[in-house]
């Protein structure tokens, strides 16, 4: 078994080549300015199952469809709401998702049997190409899910896909190579079946961006509605992870280092992600206990850490470390996508 094989994103030979893939039913790993997504045609029910296979997912949990733009929308939405159509304009192309009103017999399947369906168009260029070339072969659009196990860490680099699917054949998957994904965390879900949009999953798009286009935001949906990415517990690495107030973290720290220090083996313990030096939550990071500990950088500002989270979290997990303790972002809005991937992959330890 050789495992998947790995095209060249800017190669319009590779455009062709994962176009005809999907064309005929089989996986493609796409980039997108989000993450990676492991994508087929989603108007065949067969080609999407192998999607759900492929992750571990439970094939009601449904999936988002990736559209080359608004028109072709239109082939999965029964109708597309007023507020959907003004975010649309706004936001696509782009990290955006509504989920609207399916059009009964197509995308059963990518819509875990339900009667609406996500829909988004990315704003990757490599995304944009393939599912150009794809609606010329008569693909109207292409499911894909973040192309991981599930409740895995989310991939945003070519060499993530393949690790995760490194048991699949070349003749099962293909992965098309677009480089690091720009964003780095999943779209902003937003149900957009009522005159009040809700949301379901924040992104980088903040509230007050939305707001300003679709007017105020609904408090409450429908609380039988599922959607991707919403469950409690996922995004997780295969360590513990603990979020943790900045106090927290400190004390913990100071709890725990002489122990370490102690403890035979060797190796990391532990893995801490914060937005300073170890020194400044742990005055006594030195020697023996310090060794045991393996620091990583949370970047300054919202959108560097949305772009690094998940490639760090994949990192600070192959340490070998079982616990990772994470410093809880700053409470501000712009930060509300970053806060609510951690909370979720805290939730699954």
């Amino acid at each position: 078994m050789t495992g998947p094989l790995l095209l060249d994103g800017r190669d319009p030979a590779a455009i062709d080549a994962a176009a005809q893939r999907l064309a005929a039913g089989s996986l493609v790993a796409l980039p997108t300015e989000t993450v990676y997504g492991l994508g087929a045609r989603a108007d065949d029910d067969a080609a999407v199952a192998r999607i759900f296979a492929a992750k571990g997912r439970p094939a009601d949990h449904p999936l988002i469809v990736h559209v080359p733009d608004a028109e072709a929308a239109l082939a999965y939405a029964a109708e597309l709401p007023a507020v959907a159509r003004r975010l649309m304009e706004a936001f696509w192309p782009g990290p955006l998702t509504v989920i609207v009103p399916r059009r009964p017999g197509i995308g059963q399947a990518a819509a875990g049997g339900q009667d609406s369906i996500g829909l988004r168009c990315p704003a990757h260029p490599v995304a944009r190409a393939l599912l150009q070339r794809t609606a010329e072969l008569g693909v109207t659009g292409v499911a894909a899910p973040s192309a991981n196990r599930f409740g895995r860490i989310s991939p945003t680099q070519a060499a993530h896909v393949m690790g995760e699917f490194a048991e699949l054949a070349a003749d099962e998957l293909c992965v098309l190579d677009g480089g690091a994904c720009e964003v780095g965390i999943e779209s902003t879900i937003l149900d957009c079946r009522g005159t009040q949009p809700v949301l379901l999953r924040p992104g980088v798009l903040t509230r007050e961006q939305i707001e300003a286009v679709a007017g105020p935001l609904a408090q409450r949906g429908d609380p039988a509605l599922r959607a991707s990415g919403t469950l409690a517990a996922h995004y997780a690495p295969r360590a513990r992870v603990r979020l943790m107030a900045t106090e927290a973290l400190k004390a913990a720290l100071a709890m725990i280092g002489p122990e370490l220090a102690a403890a035979p083996g060797a190796g990391a313990a532990l893995a801490v992600y914060c937005r300073g030096p170890l020194r400044s939550y742990w005055p006594q990071a030195a020697g023996p206990a310090a060794a045991r500990i393996v620091h990583r950088l949370m970047p300054p500002t919202a959108r560097l850490a949305a772009h690094s989270l998940f490639a760090d979290l994949r990192e600070l997990d192959t340490t070998g470390a079982p616990l990772i303790w994470v410093e809880a972002p700053p409470d501000e809005p712009a930060w509300d996508g970053v806060r609510d991937r951690l909370q979720r992959a805290a939730a699954a330890g």
